[in-house]
Order: C-alpha cells, then sequence, then structure tokens
C-alpha cells in the first residue's frame, strides 16, 4: 500500500536509443486548511485562519507548528485537542482540513496571522519592517552563543540527511528539515513539497514530543535558507542552522539580528559561514586557520 505522500502515475520514458512506459512516483500534493477553535465553552468560536498545499502525512504536526510559529499558541498545553473535520458539502475532503481546539483561558490575537503577507518572496515590504514583526512573537531579542560545534560535525550532517529521505529517493521532490544533537545524532526529520510545511511539521512534531525550546540542536534544511525558514527557526530558539543552498540576504539579515549561526552550501565537505561563526569549532592548525582570513 502506498504511503499518501506519493502517487503512482504511468509515464512514457525516453532515452536516446529507445523508449517505453513505466511506473513512476510522484510527491503528492493537498490543500490542508487550518481551522481554529476559541472562546468559552458556551460560546466557541471558529475562524479559518490558513491554506496550504502541503504534502500529506502529519497533518496535526504542520497545524500545531504553524499555530506556534505565528504566535498562536505558546506552547502544546494551549490545544486541548485536534482533528480532522468535514463540512458536508466536502466530505471527500475530510482529511484536507483541520481543527485545533485551543484552550478557553488562551484569547488568540488574530492579527498576528496578517503578518503572513510579507512571507511571500515576491514582498516589496522593507526588511526591517519583516525584522521587526518577528521580535513581537520571538521572546528573545539575540541568542546566547552556549552551542557551539565544529567544521568535521557539519560535514556530517548532509549524508546522514540523505539515509533517512527514503521519499525523497524515489521521488526527488520534497524538501526536508532536520534537528541533529550536540553528538551529531539525527533526533527528528520532518518532509514536505513546502519547505515551510517541513519545517513547521519539524516544529510541531517537537511541541508534541516536549523538545521546545530546541536551543540544543542544529538545524539542517535541504534547500535554502529563506526569511521564513530562519524566522520560524528563530521562534523555536534554534540558533545554528544550516542549509545545502544559499540564505536570501533578508534571511542572513534576521540571523545577525538574532544573533543567530547561519550556514549556507553546506555539500562536499565546503561551507560558508554567513552569520555567528564565533559558534563554529576550527579542525585545523591555527597557522593554516590564520590563512584562512
Amino acid at each position: 500500500m502506498l504511503s499518501p505522500s506519493v502517487s503512482l502515475v504511468k509515464i512514457k520514458k525516453i532515452k536516446s536509443d529507445s523508449s517505453f512506459y513505466a511506473d513512476d512516483l510522484l510527491v503528492s500534493e493537498e490543500p490542508l486548511e487550518i481551522r481554529l477553535g476559541y472562546g468559552p465553552a458556551y460560546d466557541r468560536e471558529k475562524k479559518n485562519i490558513s491554506v496550504t498545499m502541503r504534502t500529506p502525512g502529519n497533518d496535526f504536526e504542520l497545524a500545531l507548528g504553524f499555530l506556534f510559529t505565528e504566535g498562536i499558541i505558546q506552547n502544546y498545553k494551549d490545544v486541548t485537542h485536534i482533528r480532522y473535520c468535514t463540512d458536508s458539502n466536502r466530505i471527500e475532503n475530510k482529511e484536507n482540513i483541520v481543527r485545533a481546539e485551543l484552550d478557553e483561558s488562551i484569547f488568540p490575537d488574530l492579527k498576528k496571522l496578517e503578518r503572513n503577507f510579507y512571507t511571500a518572496s515576491s514582498c516589496g515590504i522593507c526588511g526591517k519592517a519583516s525584522i521587526d514583526s518577528v521580535k513581537i512573537i520571538c521572546k528573545t531579542k539575540a541568542f546566547e552563543e552556549t552551542l557551539f560545534v565544529s567544521e568535521k560535525y557539519l560535514f556530517t550532517l548532509t549524508e546522514k540527511l540523505n539515509q533517512q529521505q527514503n521519499i525523497f529517493r524515489h521521488t526527488g521532490g520534497l524538501h526536508a528539515s532536520a534537528l541533529f544533537d550536540d553528538s551529531g545524532k539525527l533526533v527528528l526529520m520532518r518532509e514536505d513539497i513546502g519547505r515551510h510545511n517541513a519545517l513547521d511539521k519539524l516544529i510541531g512534531a517537537s511541541l508534541v514530543s516536549g523538545m521546545m525550546p530546541l536551543e540544543e540542536y542544529v538545524l539542517l534544511l535541504s534547500g535554502r535558507a529563506s526569511f521564513e525558514l530562519i524566522q520560524k527557526a528563530a521562534i523555536a530558539g534554534i540558533s545554528i542552522v544550516a542549509t545545502v543552498g544559499a540564505p536570501s540576504n533578508l534571511a542572513v539579515s534576521l540571523a545577525k539580528e538574532f544573533n543567530m549561526t547561519l550556514i549556507g552550501f553546506l555539500r562536499n565537505e565546503t561551507f560558508n559561514i554567513y552569520s555567528g561563526e564565533e559558534r563554529i569549532i576550527t579542525d585545523v592548525p591555527a597557522d593554516i586557520a590564520d590563512k584562512r582570513k
């Protein structure tokens, strides 16, 4: 039986000297509507707060991670229960609608969700306004330097992630977010067709398992580092973020603002440090390290 994360299709494969029909696996992509229930028991309010295109699977974690990184909830206990729900006219999509019920003591500031308009990479709002919006949710102005890792440690991360990405190996269509402890052990990973969804799933899973805040872990992203991903990492308390791709200029600005260590182009035993180099322990002799400067 196929996972809901993949779909089987028939394709015609073309080679220079032949062609043939074959089965192929594709990553599944479906909308997920996130709804919020809140207020006193005798007068519960319902609010549709987001629709995102995602890979089915770990939907509750996705919703929880989204609510946390948007500042709607502070911890897992703020949610009394979460479930799939249906509309009378959309029974066939019963697993594409999730409703999270907040504790009666939680009065969400839904205006915080209005800040979503600047998370698209095409937006034109200034970087300073975007960064100031993150400060409202993030509980600390800047991270302390309490977690340090070596160059050799970083070189091992991508291969460890690749070994765990089973669906990616068959489809090539998923992004991954993974947490590593200070010994280099991969402790948690989530995948999704959307970069931000993969990280929301990871953060949601961390909430459920009681791992938050994630100050003792290193985050590895399988793609590029956008502002939105660094924003989510900062809110989750992550001080070291590594990515196999490139960061955007606004991602670097945000990392510097929060004293985060941001690593880019981590591949083939090379990487660039864009922010927070103090947390990276050199593995080479001092005389060679001096020549690097």
